[in-house]
């Protein structure tokens, strides 16, 4: 016995059924990340004008401390961004530039968080369902080879068209299951990546509102950090 029969045979005695239920266990794991990731960035959704504004109303009295627990009570990536960069305030616009660069780099990690599951299966579920396919057609030969070898009569010759329509039949399902598994992933996705460029693209404008305003202290056109509390204190 060669390769081919050899493999032949593994294919045909396997069937394609556990091609499907395969990509049907991976569909279920599709829509459950797919649902994990909504619910997460529905949960970090924050009004980003409001926080800018908060931000540049703190900033303007030079709270820094103030800023922190602010922003530290909002939810958002855009907020954990800029509140590195407060921790790193009274060092400089450099030093919290670069603050602010690594906690984005977090924040983009835990955003794209099991995003590459749903690309995996989106770039992959179709071959997955070809490959159903390929045992389909494979088996529907083996049957319509079996069938010209048998005496002929008038049950073999109706069985032999059934049998073969039906495994063709199976090829064919399994490459729609495989393409309804990978499409609705490639468009999750998509959207998700979409929402990662935009929540990092929002990260640039509260960063901007803080190394605006300590490049300003550095010309000593703003209030410094931390001359809130000294006019706490001295009234």
């Amino acid at each position: 016995m060669n390769i081919v029969e050899w493999l032949k045979r593994i294919m045909v005695g396997f069937g394609a059924a556990w091609v499907m239920w395969l990509l049907i266990i991976l569909s279920i794991v599709s829509v459950a990340v797919m649902l994990e990731r909504a619910w997460f960035f529905l949960s970090i959704r924050d009004n980003l004008a409001n926080l800018s504004k908060r931000l540049r109303e703190l900033l303007r009295k030079g709270d820094i401390e103030g800023a922190i627990s602010d922003m530290g009570k909002s939810p958002s990536a855009e907020a954990a961004v800029v509140v590195a960069g407060l921790m790193e305030a009274d060092r400089g616009p450099k030093a919290a530039e670069e603050a602010m660069r690594g906690a984005a780099a977090l924040q983009r990690i835990r955003l794209e968080k099991r995003l590459a599951i749903l690309g995996t299966l989106g770039n992959n579920a179709p071959f997955i369902g070809l490959f159903g396919t390929v045992i389909g057609v494979v088996m529907a030969f083996e049957e319509l080879g079996k069938h010209s070898q048998a005496p002929a009569g008038e049950a073999a010759a109706v069985m032999a068209p059934q049998t073969v329509m039906w495994a063709i039949a199976e090829a064919l399902v399994a490459t729609a299951v495989g393409l309804a598994v990978a499409i609705p992933a490639v468009m999750a996705f998509n959207f998700f990546q979409r929402l990662i460029k935009s929540t990092l693209a929002n990260t640039e404008t509260l960063s901007g509102v803080l190394l605006s305003y300590l490049h300003a202290v550095d010309a000593g056109t703003a209030a410094p950090p931390g001359s809130e509390e000294q006019r706490g204190e001295s009234s």
